[in-house]
């Protein structure tokens, strides 16, 4: 397995889904994942897919500058830093984000997000 490639794929699937459905991202978070947005810390699949989908915007598109990932710990988990710009519906500029993923394995073999950590970043 490839760690570069692996999160390279959950890059892209995240952020198409998000852009595309966000409500379809709630299998990739479980009870125990945790979302921090911005400061706010939000608790479990449920929660985590409510604060997303209940933003104040309904459209947007997510164009990804740098991904970074590293191996974590012994059970196979991984590191993913992205970096990026948003761009929403009818706003000329776009915001540059930064965002950070702890992924763990699934028994079936793929990954779900232990831990997703979103800023926007102000000049």
């Amino acid at each position: 397995m490839d760690p570069d490639a692996v999160a390279k794929a959950f890059v892209e699937h995240y952020y198409s889904t998000f852009d595309a459905n966000r409500a379809g991202l709630a299998n990739l978070y479980q009870d125990g994942s945790m979302l921090t947005f911005e400061g706010q810390k939000i608790m479990g699949s449920q929660n985590i897919v409510a604060k997303l989908t209940s933003l104040p915007f309904q459209q947007c598109q997510h164009a990804i500058t740098t991904v970074d990932c590293q191996p974590s710990g012994p059970a196979g988990g991984m590191l993913v830093f992205v970096s990026g710009n948003l761009q929403l519906a009818g706003e000329q500029h776009a915001l540059k984000f930064s965002q950070m993923f702890h992924l763990m394995p699934t028994p079936q073999g793929s990954f779900y997000v232990l831990n997703d950590i979103f800023r926007l970043n102000y000049a």
